[in-house]
Formats: structure tokens, sequence, C-alpha cells
């Protein structure tokens, strides 16, 4: 098939807003060694793509400038030494950036195919979620069956994921979310109890059923200690983001007495690797997941990709349940 030179992106005029997005024409990016070029259906919105408009999350050195980290499509070229596609396939995929574009490439082991019977849009849904909430869920946290494990934000993507996945591995499953609409959304996911943070204390919920064996939370701030109250002995804290702030005053003391563990970690700077080795768990434990009507993408809204930043005015209100995408082509 024959390319274009050039094509429609959304880019980042300059840090701010959400109006500073802005929709340009740029050239279509080349896939190089390992690499492939998608022609992207839809893009997934997320709250990283809001932190790297506002200045607040730069792109890696050898990232494309451009936001947008997970998109659905179809194979359109193959980078040399190429390996496991075919011009035409049909994919859904983790991105360095880019994808809020017609065209975005990636490391050709970051994608995954669509599963069959879901459409491009649910796609799209996919890899940002499901690759976060696989590495630090199971990977890093280690939850197991007939655990107890507890999401804070579980009406959000990463929360509406995280319930359906640690649901379908056997665990008991706790959230938090802001108002009683969320919480019937998560209860319908799977969750055993959904705890209005605004208000109940979720601490005192928590414990009252023996504490959390995993906690996956994005807040931080005043409930890094809460979270340290909340996890049950040999408990696991597994933080990967702070919309609150990355700052708490913590008294080690129980940790050590209660053997717990805090870790974390962020996405998009691990290495190609790295993230290969999450694309093949995903495809090895996840996507059966998916085939056998256990994990399902909810989608909030959709906006034309000239529209993203309204999209991106979506996320920010957290109004939304579950995922938020932009259409782009298809």
């Amino acid at each position: 098939m024959t390319l274009p030179k050039t094509m429609r992106a959304v880019e980042i005029t300059k840090h701010g807003a959400p109006e500073v997005l802005q929709i340009a024409t740029v050239p279509v990016p080349e896939p190089g060694p390992g690499q492939i070029l998608i022609r992207v259906d839809w893009a997934g919105v997320n709250r990283p793509d809001a932190l790297q408009r506002a200045g607040a999350y730069a792109p890696p050195p050898s990232a494309s400038p451009l936001p947008g980290l997970e998109a659905s499509g179809t194979v359109a070229a193959l980078g040399p030494d190429t390996s496991g596609w075919k011009v035409g396939d049909a994919v859904c995929a983790l991105l360095p950036g880019g994808g809020y574009a017609d065209y975005v490439v990636t490391p050709a082991a970051h994608a995954l195919p669509v599963p069959e019977g879901m459409s491009m849009k649910e796609a799209a849904c996919l890899p940002e979620t499901c690759f976060t909430v696989w590495s630090n869920v199971v990977m890093r946290g280690r939850l197991k069956a007939g655990e107890r494990f507890l999401v804070h934000g579980g009406s959000s993507g990463i929360g509406t994921t995280a319930i359906q996945i640690a649901h379908a591995l056997g665990a008991r499953v706790f959230t938090t979310a802001g108002s009683a609409e969320k919480c019937a959304a998560c209860a319908a996911l799977g969750a055993e109890r959904a705890i209005n943070y605004r208000e109940e204390d979720f601490v005192t919920a928590v414990t009252a059923e023996g504490g959390a064996d995993v906690i996956l939370d994005m807040v931080g701030g005043d409930y890094i200690a809460r979270n340290l109250k909340a996890l049950a002995e040999d408990g696991r804290l597994v933080q990967i983001a702070f919309l609150q702030g990355p700052k708490a005053e913590i008294n080690f003391a129980p940790l050590m007495t209660r053997r717990q563990t805090i870790t974390g970690s962020t996405l998009r700077p691990q290495s190609d690797l790295a993230k290969a080795r999450i694309a093949a768990e995903l495809r090895t434990h996840v996507w059966p997941m998916i085939a056998g009507g256990k994990l399902r993408p909810i989608i909030d809204s959709e906006f034309p990709l000239d529209q993203a930043a309204e999209a991106h005015r979506r996320i920010e209100s957290s109004g939304h349940i579950g995922k938020i995408v932009l259409k782009v082509g298809g």
C-alpha cells in the first residue's frame, strides 16, 4: 500500500490548559528496526496525556512529543528486522507517544491482537490499563485468588480494569469511588464492596474485613499513611500515581512489625524489553479473560480527533466512568 507523506496529529502547542491541543499536519513517522507503523482507528485518552499537556510529565527523549499512549488500528508497514505481524493485521498497542494521530510507530512486541469479536473502539481502551494493572497488581503486588484487593478510583479506566482482573483471578475486590452512581458501576463489575469515600472511611471499612492484602493507589497524599493502616499483615501497597501529591508523613514502625511492603512503578519510562515481557503476560493471562467474557472495556465517552481538548476536559473533571477515546480513522 502507498502511504501518505503527511498526516493529521494533535500537537501540544505549549504547556497549559486543554485548549493548547491543536490539530496540525506533520510527517508520517517511519518504523525503525523491530517497529510497526499503525494506521490509527481509535486512540485512548489517559491522565498521563493531560499531565504531559500541562508540562508535568515529559516524554522520554526517544519518544514522540505528540500525546497518546495507546491506540487500535491496522498494521500499515513493518520496520527492518520486524517479525510477528504483517500489513493489514488488526492490533491494539501500548505506545511511547504519538497516538493522537493518523499514524503512529511502536515496538512490534508492544502490540497485541484485537480480541475476536471486539470493536476497534473497545480495543483502544485495553493497552494502557491492562499493562498498568497486570504489571502492578499481579507482577509487583503478587495478588492471588482468595486475597483481599483494594483499588482506589474504581470508576476510572484503571479502576474498572483492576476490578475485573482481580475478580477474574478470584480475589475479593474492594474499591473507593466518589458517588453512589460510581459505586454502583464498580459493584456491577465485580467489587464486593464499593465505598463512597465522601461518606465513609475506607480504612474502617476494609479493616473490618481483615485488611487488604494488596492496595493499588493513584491518589497519594494522605492516602499513603491511611493505606498502610488498611493493609493486612504481609500486605502490599502498590503506588502508580499521586493525584494528591507524592509526599506524606509515615510511621514506619507498624510496617516493620506487620511485614508490609511498599512498591510502585511508572510504565512509560520502562525499557522496551520490560514492556514486551508485560505484553507477553497479557497475551497469556489477560487475553483469555477477554475471550471468556470476564473482562471488557468500560467506555465513558468518545470525541473526534479535533476535539481532543474536550476529551481532556472530560478526564480532568473526574466525572467519567471508564475510558475516554478519540475517533481517528476507521
